[in-house]
């Protein structure tokens, strides 16, 4: 699975405890949205961002400029 090209969260494994405290095995997966990014240079690269990331404004994303008729 992908992990996030900014602060490298990626799945993490662990247990599902029930009531009755039987164990059984999950992955902890990171909210990943493949987003545009603006980098320093000026140049546009789509990577893979944790919403944390996101949310936290450690990245620039990239919206293109619309024609307006």
């Amino acid at each position: 699975m992908a992990k996030c090209q900014i602060c490298g969260k990626g799945p993490v494994s662990g247990k599902n405890v029930s009531h009755s405290n039987r164990r059984t095995n999950r992955w902890f997966r990171p909210n990943l949205q493949k987003v545009r990014v603006l980098r320093e240079d000026g140049t546009v690269k789509r990577m893979w961002v944790c919403t944390d990331c996101l949310s936290a404004g450690k990245v620039k994303r990239y919206v293109s400029k619309s024609i307006e008729a």
